[in-house]
């Protein structure tokens, strides 16, 4: 579909239509003679921050994603570091086929400001080769903040050649901003691509003109329910987005005691030396301390209240909590990564018992430190 195409929204690049707001692309018949034309939810996006949960048919989307292989190509996949293992697409080296593959890794800006960007670079080269895919660059950048964005635009000039860029990337990695950046440096295009917090903005492949006679295409966010960002409520995603840097939140704990992180997940430290645990949140999340024992009545108790976000009628549309039982090696430098959420760092080189409760079907794993 050509982003230039009258019957294509402007925001989304879905075919627009007049006949059912159910589904994907539908506009006014009044709202058609706009210029430029968007779809009713983009609208609703751009002018009230909200969105309705209209979703691309998953067979589409791998059949576009597949296609990349048959082409002449850089690909431009986004990552969001801070839920760097969540959003990365797994298996991607097969839908690539031989086409060189650029890593851009997205809202460095999160971090901590004392944290050395060449740390992060190193750490996100290891994890990458780790989940064996081949990239012929690494970019640490903030769409949002103007943060490392000339590098970017350096390194797909000196990768693309004469090629075209495909965008890809998990939903709300910060790849409509992204784009929105490349439009307004490289062609006299005037509209943009919808922008928002919530997952699955790009409905259908956006292709942009470049002077060159190629094209950049974005491709629709890969929805992965692996990730807290696509489960919660729309209501929680702003708490659960940071927009800022985050702040790390330090306990002293013993054996037997536990945290909550709103009623969004469950941390206890089951067995080990007292130790301290930093905790790699959203600021705008509560964490509550409690002993083991009575974290069980406290959640029955507090749950969508004290604990919270989601609320309690939020919380019954949310799948059940699973634990998962991780046992922490001495001398270890080691982060447990909830997807979607953030991260645990433990600090200390004893060892340790932790159980972690998430939601059914959330990520939730160990990894080599990233502080």
């Amino acid at each position: 579909m050509s982003y230039l195409d009258k019957d294509a929204c402007a925001g989304c690049g879905v075919k627009l239509q007049t006949e059912s707001t159910e589904k994907p692309g539908y506009i006014p018949q009044a709202a058609l003679a706009k210029e430029p034309a968007i779809c009713q939810r983009c609208f609703r996006i751009k002018n009230y921050n909200e969105a309705s949960s209209v979703a691309v048919d998953q067979d589409d989307f791998l059949k576009l994603l597949s296609s990349i292989a048959n082409t002449q190509s850089l690909v431009v996949h986004i990552v969001d570091l801070f839920d760097f293992e969540g959003s990365l697409i797994s298996g991607l080296q097969r839908f690539v086929g031989n086409n060189p593959v650029l890593l851009v890794v997205n809202k460095i800006d999160l971090l901590p400001k004392a944290i050395n960007p060449n740390r992060v670079l190193n750490w996100v080269q290891k994890q990458t080769k780790a989940q064996g895919l081949k990239v012929v660059d690494v970019v640490l950048c903030s769409a949002k903040r103007n943060i490392g964005f000339d590098r970017v635009i350096e390194s797909i000039g000196t990768h693309r050649g004469k090629r075209d860029v495909y965008v890809v990337g998990a939903t709300n990695v910060g790849k409509s901003t992204l784009i929105n950046r490349l439009i307004h440096d490289y062609s006299d295009l005037e509209r943009e691509l919808t922008t928002s917090r919530y997952p699955g903005t790009t409905l259908d492949a956006v292709h942009i003109p470049l002077d060159d006679g190629n094209e950049i295409i974005d491709t629709p966010g890969i929805v992965y329910a692996h990730r807290m960002t696509e489960i919660v409520p729309r209501e929680v995603l702003g708490a659960l987005l940071p927009d800022k840097p985050i702040k790390q939140l330090v306990y002293q704990l013993n054996a037997g005691q536990t945290l909550f992180i709103g009623a969004l997940a469950r941390f206890d430290f089951i067995e080990g030396d007292r130790q301290s645990f930093s905790f790699y949140v959203s600021n705008a999340l509560q964490v509550h301390r409690t002993k083991l024992e009575k974290a069980d009545e406290l959640f029955e108790n507090h749950k969508g209240e004290m604990l919270a976000p989601p609320t309690k009628a939020q919380l019954e549309d949310m799948p059940p909590w699973t634990r998962h039982r991780m046992t922490i090696r001495r001398n270890t430098d080691t982060d447990i990564f909830i997807s979607g959420l953030g991260w645990i760092h433990v600090n200390g080189s004893s060892g340790a018992l932790i159980d972690v409760f998430a939601p059914k079907g959330i990520r939730v794993l160990q990894r080599d430190a990233l502080i």
